[in-house]
């Protein structure tokens, strides 16, 4: 009896086994654990990236990985997030953003003291170069390396994580940015630390890191944010978690605070949730639960 050849199709050459069920496979748990939607385009990604796993723990194919990642998976399930979450972010990314949060941030200067400051929110802080930016930009906006601004910045990966709280980037990293900026905000590396910078620890100061999983039913991070950053991951979720997801971040938007999104996010199926007021710039609908 033969069997088709699309539910055995398998790499020649590669170093280890991995076929259309183990696919489906990493697709069904990555979606369950964290919402993402892996098209069959990821399919090398995939294996490329879960076989560092494998290598690591000695396994001899993906589906031994797999049985154990679920039988009894703990702390790898941690690791099988961090292999598969992309992370592609840059300083000032949209440019565009940082100017409307400095607009946003000098109209409510009036109101804000050190006691009640201004709670800003990225929520898909990557490797740390989106809340940084927002805290120079805070501190721009009003003139001081201690701004009234605090700066929440989550993400599902705690290695990226690690690395955002850091604040050690290469030199390449920040080449892009106005050279007053670089001198006021980062510190460069000498002898053994030659081609890294480090941001300012004042700008450490203004931001609290902490791990969230935007599937989770409810977020602890406080609120409400005057700005809240959700740029470039929405595209890894289908509609419906999109959609799941905007229901709880709308309820820790302030009453005038804007969420600020990717240019290749459209969330026409949510004009209930929120509303456009300007280039990829939302509020919370009319009506929205809160």
């Amino acid at each position: 009896m033969s069997t088709p050849s699309s539910n055995i199709a398998r790499s020649e050459g590669r170093e280890f086994e991995f076929d259309d069920r183990d696919f489906r496979r990493v697709c069904e748990l990555i979606h369950q654990r964290v919402g993402i939607a892996l098209a069959p385009a990821k399919r090398d990604m995939v294996y490329g990236r879960l076989s560092r796993r494998l290598r690591v723990l000695g396994m001899r194919s993906f589906q031994q990985y797999l049985d154990q990642l679920e039988r009894d998976g703990g702390e790898e399930w941690q690791a099988f997030t961090n292999a598969l979450t992309t992370n592609l972010t840059a300083f000032f990314r949209e440019p565009h953003h940082f100017d409307r949060l400095r607009e946003e941030l000098q109209r409510r200067a009036h109101t804000a003291t050190s006691a009640q400051p201004l709670l800003l929110w990225s929520c898909a802080a990557s490797t740390g170069e989106e809340p940084y930016s927002m805290a120079i930009t805070a501190c721009e906006a009003f003139g001081t390396l201690k701004p009234p601004v605090r700066i929440v910045a989550t993400d599902v990966d705690t290695q990226v994580l690690a690395t955002a709280a850091r604040g050690v980037y290469t030199i390449d990293r920040v080449s892009g940015l106005d050279i007053d900026l670089k001198r006021r905000y980062f510190q460069r590396g000498s002898g053994p630390n030659e081609g890294q910078c480090r941001v300012l620890p004042a700008l450490r100061e203004l931001i609290d890191y902490r791990p969230l999983n935007l599937l989770a039913p409810r977020y602890d991070v406080g609120g409400p944010f005057t700005a809240l950053f959700c740029r470039n991951v929405m595209i890894y979720f289908d509609k419906p978690t999109q959609r799941d997801i905007l229901g709880r971040l709308v309820q820790h938007l302030a009453d005038d605070g804007l969420l600020y999104t990717g240019h290749s996010e459209n969330y026409l199926h949510a004009a209930d949730l929120i509303q456009p007021c300007g280039r990829t710039l939302y509020r919370r609908a009319t009506g929205a639960a809160r």
